[in-house]
């Protein structure tokens, strides 16, 4: 019989700092990785030099180092520290990479050090291209055509005998590092000299672009007991990075024995791996067939594995590091549920999409075209009880200025080419091919996406057709009910009526249409379970739990993930929370970030998985009627609705509206240092382009443009010439809205 592992110190590999393809979502599976050692009394060592993370902070581990996540710096902590047990697989690439230089440089033997979980010979056979394939194919599963190259010849002599185009990849790479589709000799070449530069070896394979991308998340115990946690597809098809992707949990466009060969396969591979704890695998799947290649598997905790926990209720890190101790499924207690165990499946009676944020305009001359290096900087969760619910809603989280899914105004020099070609505004490329009468055919053809996700984005884009132009008077409750579970916000269907939010709010309420709340149970209702875990949706006629208890407060978080704003904002919504707690409020969360710890399942009393809008802030503030709302935590997200917040008569703790529209209004800011004879360049606000342009020549150029109400100087930009300031007013003018410039 297998004994369970108790080692009395642990080591964890954190990921270090922020970048693309490793970010919060190695904060919040570190953090439950802390949690669940800490709950069987074991003494933690984290090793993490990231100040703005909430893992580093005072009550998580036991002791700190803030140290390059290196060897070299690895090992002096070992020899220090003397841990009996090290966790690899919570620090994303970079924790596994050391990890198993560690391994292979015989550090962990002579310190006498356990790896838990997942053995690293197994994460050796998943890391490296060669052995990958060997491990696959050996038990008569499928992977791409391929072959490992050692050298720009040997690269360019492998394509010639599969065949153009190729799929370049990089072993022990993170984010799709150096990847990509290659088209030809002179592209492979170019391609292969910059990957062996970082790197010894690269596998060619054949590409599978325009197949479908599936991911299954998968749980094993010591004990060979499986699950499959939570199936997720692509709506982009294969060729694009699954960070660059919109996905939705559960799949959708798959018939049960696909997603059961699928499941099946997964479940050989993980076990003939041996892996313990969590993975990761990824197919590409023929939409024309039932045949499948097996992409990759993901030896440890990933993005796709933070969005999977958060869509699915299931807390992946916390159950991966009771495996890691030698627990079976049966004993790990589902500490969201508490009436299952971690045996469990999930079930979901909602769907899930999950969209990327790029902030691609903030760079000159960077290609907007995806691909199989990731780009996107963050993304958003939303959950629905239509595809079209959650995807409106999505594009709402990511905070654009869009208000939900059309084209919003933006053009397209080469309609069928910005549909054909993957970039980050595709999708609105799409629904302007819809508007202008492209037919579902066409569109697939062009993009590879599934037929059934366009009938989805047409069925928006005809709702969008019948309600433009009519009056708000002459609209019947059932057209705005159907409006509602189509995703439309209060704010857009005032765009569409010539009217305003809030007249549209009033004339809902009126006729009692408002959202109702309901739970994520992980069972679909199967087994009775309270969970605090909530979404709100207008597919429903009754609400899961009951609201507004006395004591309680709401804190806003800080949405997506962007240049500006990261993990430092949930570090101070989390430790707010935290706060309030040990003060004995009931706390409410509202976020919509599943990378984050904040949106963890025991961080507060009630957790929102919500858009941080004004109509939904206000919902469900109108549901709970808590004392207070703390809204200086989520940075500029939550700052940004301080001001109509406040009109509405919710009550704001802390700096109060006016103050903060003091400190983020530039025209008043700099009335305000005037008025206290404190310097600054001259100003003046400008509403009219020719004024601008005499105070520009009045007080010399360069001169700078800043926006009221941004994040990290967006739009602030310096002028040279009065060309250029007619544009950059411009851009200031969009992103600040109503706002002065």
């Amino acid at each position: 019989m297998i004994k369970k592992i108790h080692p009395q110190k642990v080591l964890i590999l954190g990921s270090g700092a922020l970048q693309i393809g490793q970010a919060g979502e190695f904060d919040y599976s570190g953090s439950q990785a802390i949690k669940a050692l800490k709950e069987d009394g074991i003494h933690t060592v984290l090793i993490n030099p990231n100040i703005a993370t909430i893992q580093t902070s005072e009550n998580f581990a036991d002791k700190i180092y803030f140290l390059p996540v290196r060897t070299d710096f690895v090992e002096k902590v070992i020899a220090k520290e003397k841990p009996d047990g090290i966790l690899l697989g919570f620090g994303g690439q970079t924790a596994l990479n050391v990890g198993v230089d560690l391994h292979e440089k015989g550090i962990l033997k002579k310190y006498n050090v356990r790896v838990l979980g997942t053995p690293v010979e197994a994460i050796q056979n998943t890391e490296d291209r060669d052995l990958f394939t060997r491990q696959t194919t050996g038990i008569g599963l499928k992977v791409p055509l391929s072959s490992i190259a050692t050298s720009v010849d040997e690269a360019l002599a492998v394509a010639e005998k599969i065949g153009y185009p190729v799929m370049v990849r990089i072993a022990y790479a993170l984010g799709g590092l150096g990847s990509g589709i290659i088209d030809n000799h002179d592209q492979l070449r170019e391609k292969a000299r910059r990957a062996f530069s970082f790197t010894k070896q690269i596998l060619i394979e054949e590409s599978l672009y325009g197949w479908k991308e599936v991911e299954y998340e998968i749980v094993r115990d010591c004990h060979d007991n499986c699950i499959t946690v939570c199936s997720m597809e692509n709506v982009d098809p294969m060729g694009i990075h699954t960070g660059d992707s919109i996905v939705v949990a559960p799949v959708q466009t798959l018939t049960a024995s696909e997603n059961f060969k699928l499941r099946s396969i997964g479940i050989q591979l993980i076990r003939h791996l041996g892996i313990i704890g969590e993975c990761n695998i990824q197919y590409a799947l023929d939409p024309h067939s039932d045949d499948y290649r097996i992409i990759e598997v993901n030896a440890r905790l990933s993005r796709s594995s933070a969005l999977a926990s958060k869509a699915s209720g299931y807390p992946l890190a916390f159950i991966a590091t009771k495996l890691a101790l030698g627990y079976a499924l049966n004993e790990v207690e589902n500490i969201i549920t508490r009436v299952t165990s971690a045996c469990f499946e999930p079930a979901l009676d909602y769907i899930v999409v999950k969209y990327p944020r790029w902030d691609l305009q903030k760079f000159v001359q960077v290609s907007t075209e995806l691909g199989s290096e990731m780009k996107s900087v963050g993304e958003v969760m939303s959950i629905g009880r239509s595809f079209e619910e959650a995807l409106q809603k999505a594009v709402r989280m990511l905070d654009i200025g869009f208000q939900g899914y059309s084209d919003n105004g933006v053009e397209f020099q080469d309609l069928k080419e910005a549909i054909a070609k993957p970039t980050d505004k595709r999708l609105f490329a799409i629904a302007r091919g819809l508007k202008e009468g492209m037919d579902i055919e066409e569109l697939h053809a062009l993009s590879r996406i599934d037929k059934w996700f366009l009938s989805r984005m047409q069925n928006i884009i005809e709702m969008e057709q019948q309600l433009k132009d009519q009056a708000l008077s002459d609209l019947t409750p059932a057209d705005m009910l159907a409006a509602k579970k189509y995703g439309f916000s209060d704010r857009k269907l005032a765009e569409l009526l010539n009217s305003d939010e809030d007249t549209v709010r009033k004339h809902r309420k009126k006729w009692k249409i408002v959202p109702f709340v309901k739970q994520i149970d992980t069972m679909a209702a199967e087994y009775p379970a309270r969970t605090n875990y909530l979404y709100t949706t207008y597919h429903a006629s009754e609400d899961d739990i009951e609201s507004g208890e006395p004591n309680q407060i709401v804190v806003l978080g800080g949405g997506p993930y962007r240049i500006g704003s990261s993990v430092e904002f949930d570090w101070c919504c989390v430790t707010s929370v935290m706060t309030l707690n040990r003060l004995e409020y009931n706390t409410i969360m509202i976020n919509c970030n599943p990378e984050t710890v904040s949106t963890d399942y025991d961080i507060c009393d009630k957790l929102y998985f919500e858009e941080l809008s004004y109509e939904r802030v206000l919902d469900i503030h109108e549901k709970e009627m808590p004392q207070g709302m703390v809204i200086s935590m989520g940075g500029q997200v939550a700052n940004n609705l301080a001001v109509r917040l406040h009109r509405a008569q919710v009550p704001i703790i802390g700096t109060s509206a006016d103050k903060i529209d003091n400190a983020e209004n530039r025209y008043k800011f700099s009335r305000i240092l005037d008025d206290l004879h404190i310097d600054q360049p001259e100003w003046r606000e400008f509403t009219d382009l020719k004024e601008a342009e005499r105070f520009a020549e009045e007080v010399g150029y360069p001169v700078l443009i800043r926006p009221s109400y941004v994040l990290s100087g967006a739009a602030m930009n310096v002028v040279l010439s009065a060309e250029q300031l007619q544009i950059y007013l411009q851009q200031a003018a969009d992103i600040s809205k109503e706002h002065p410039v």
